[in-house]
């Protein structure tokens, strides 16, 4: 029985030993830092399981451009071949996503996607002429070195990036953009199975058709910075951030809007540590949300409402600053115009009413008999007594003395004494 046993380990330890693997991935959304974090961390754990390659699923309508060099520069440090899949179908490989797909060794698609529109643009509308052409130069360039090291289409690789040029993915194919088009994984794995590829450590043949498919997740930071990378979101954070903050100091003891606004806050700024933030429009939102507190205290008919109203509006819309040949998106003039509004309105009606209640007069307690009226019941020479809200109180005259049944006005309070006037 043990022999048997050894026999049938010594059979299967082979299959164990030399199981084909491929790791996959899947990128879809912008390319940013915990992206290219990300990709990194996956051609690591490629090469140190001696997987057959790392399959990158791509849907991305592009990003920074630093990250994508980032990306670039470890595809082609990469020991094991690196396969871009443009995948599902309706997926595109945009801006930052073509320099991508060309330089991984393989490049696929799925039917119904398209790949292409890689001119540089910044956040907020191009920058001057000459700027523009050494932008679109330099990232020319990039992409050209890209194409020319994968054997790829180095001609329609330029027009990509000059004049935003796009393809099907049957086009990619009969313009030597792409190496295949493939249904799924399996499909793309059947393919391209047998192919050798030159890799800096030398040529290795692909052995993926029967090979084992493991997906390797982000990890929960790289998951958490991936969805703050969306300047939208980093947004309303901030926003958020600043009202938890003031509401707190409106409403001392509280605890809980000062802690949700801290948080929201260090999330918004960490958010923004990968972005290019506009310190000037940083500067306009914080000075419009003094205006409106300057218009809960201060009467100016309007005025200060207005100027904050705009303040918040310029500076939201000029919060991430021009970045030359970064392809990133831009906060929504949608998201803009509704925290805008929602910020006049908070500030005009929620924390103006919090205010107003603050100043209003007691209702309850000693100080309500200020201003309230009453009668001499006992003569003030100057002191006396006076009967208020149908209560007999201690009184003293501020003024001459006063008889009894003449009315009178309370003025102050102290030590249990009201202190009247004559009406």
């Amino acid at each position: 029985m043990r022999r048997l046993l050894f026999l049938i380990i010594c059979f299967l330890a082979p299959l164990f030993l030399f199981a084909q693997k491929v790791i996959s991935i899947n990128i879809n959304g912008s390319i940013n830092p915990a992206s290219a974090e990300y990709i990194h961390n996956a051609i690591e754990k490629a090469e140190n399981e001696k997987a057959q390659c790392l399959l990158i699923h791509l849907n991305t309508p592009g990003g920074l451009l630093t990250s994508t060099r980032d990306i670039v520069g470890d595809m082609f440090k990469s020991t094991v071949p690196v396969v871009v899949y443009v995948f599902p179908a309706g997926a595109h490989a945009g801006s930052a996503g073509v320099f991508i797909t060309l330089a991984a060794n393989i490049a696929a698609m799925a039917p119904g996607t398209n790949i292409g529109a890689a001119h540089p643009v910044s956040l907020q509308g191009m920058p001057d002429t000459i700027m523009s052409e050494k932008i679109a130069n330099d990232a020319a360039a990039f992409i050209r070195s890209i194409a020319v090291k994968r054997n790829r289409n180095i001609e329609w690789s330029q027009e990509a990036v000059r004049n935003s040029v796009a393809l099907s993915e049957k086009e990619a194919l009969e313009a030597n953009v792409i190496n295949y088009i493939a249904d799924n994984d399996k499909d793309l794995l059947t393919q391209i199975d047998g192919k050798q590829i030159e890799l800096d450590g030398g040529t290795k043949t692909l052995k993926t058709k029967n090979a084992s498919v493991e997906n390797y997740e982000m990890g929960f930071f790289q998951k958490v910075l991936n969805g703050l990378s969306d300047p939208n979101i980093a947004y309303m954070l901030m926003m958020i951030g600043f009202f938890g903050i003031l509401f707190e100091l409106f409403n001392p003891g509280l605890i809980f809007p000062g802690i949700v606004g801290v948080i929201a806050l260090i999330f918004a700024f960490y958010s923004m540590s990968s972005m290019p933030v506009n310190y000037a429009g940083l500067s306009l939102i914080i000075f419009g949300i003094i205006l409106f507190l300057l218009e809960i205290k201060i009467i100016s008919h309007g005025l200060l409402a207005i100027g904050g109203a705009l303040s918040v509006l310029l500076g939201s819309l000029f919060l991430f600053r021009n970045i030359p040949g970064e392809n990133f998106a831009s906060v929504s003039y949608s998201v803009i115009f509704a925290v805008t509004a929602v910020t006049t309105l908070f500030f005009l009606f929620v924390v103006g009413m919090g205010i107003k209640a603050q100043r209003a007069k007691p209702v309850i307690g000693m100080e309500t008999f200020i201003g309230k009226t009453g009668e001499v019941i006992g003569q003030l020479e100057p002191k006396g007594i006076i009967k208020v809200n149908g209560e007999i109180w201690n009184a003293e005259s501020l003024s001459d003395k006063i008889n009894i049944g003449e009315k009178i006005i309370v003025r102050a309070i102290k030590n249990l004494t009201l202190y009247v006037e004559k009406i």
